[in-house]
């Protein structure tokens, strides 16, 4: 495992628990409005052990509920479902971020129990998917196929959408909605300049046009919903 990043406590990482927050390294997009970009691109020289992260869960083991394991893209990482089994074996639940590109390693780490909550970012429209991730030939089957896996799995997940003046719109948020109809848990969040961006022009929209987005959202999923506003 290539780890670059970890914060002892979160309350918010990992919905309605007490967890810490492991970063891996490289992701195989470029959204431009990205807010990890160092984790993305690799261009920091800071890596923690997982002897480092072990040690800490062993010490709060009556503190913490679980883990949560992001990035980055987590499924890049070769042992990941090792290190996702070990964090299991002791004790503690598991909260796994992922962008969907890689169905057959999400689909094998549901298969073992190795998470007990995913979080899968759902980019865009279809339509406006390559542009979004900053990959001209980028292709959506895969994850398509993560959103049905997960649809269909039993394990409890969202979808969430990180909303852009720059690359989202109402139509757009509505047909992404549309994408993912049958989902209980969809979050639209606002972006918000991290000052680690891979493009530093993006910028969120106002409060209002979420909103707006919402509405749209709620036309195909009727529990969608904003967080952080």
């Amino acid at each position: 495992m290539i780890i670059k990043g970890f914060q002892k406590l979160t309350l918010l990482d990992f919905p309605g628990k007490t967890a810490c927050t492991v970063f891996t390294a490289g992701c195989n997009l470029r959204c431009p409005f990205c807010h990890n970009a160092l984790l993305v691109t690799e261009q920091n020289d800071v890596f923690f052990s997982e002897e480092e992260i072990f040690e800490h869960l062993d010490r709060r083991k009556n503190v913490l509920d679980g883990v949560a394991v992001t990035g980055g893209e987590p499924l890049l990482q070769k042992d990941i479902e090792r290190f996702l089994y070990e964090i299991k074996d002791k004790g503690f639940l598991v909260k796994l971020d992922t962008n969907g590109c890689y169905p057959e390693k999400l689909d094998g780490i549901l298969q073992l129990g190795l998470a007990d909550y995913v979080a899968m970012d759902i980019k865009n429209s279809p339509e406006k998917y390559a542009r979004t991730v900053g990959v001209e030939s980028f292709d959506i089957v895969p994850v398509e196929e993560s959103i049905r896996l997960l649809q269909n799995s039993g394990v409890d997940y969202e979808f969430r959408t990180t909303v852009t003046a720059d690359f989202h719109t109402v139509e757009s948020i509505e047909k992404a909605a549309e994408w993912i109809k049958g989902t209980k848990k969809y979050f639209l969040q606002n972006f918000v300049d991290s000052g680690n961006l891979i493009d530093s022009a993006c910028k969120g929209v106002s409060k209002a046009e979420m909103h707006l987005m919402l509405e749209a959202a709620r036309k195909h999923i009727p529990t969608a919903e904003l967080r952080g506003i």
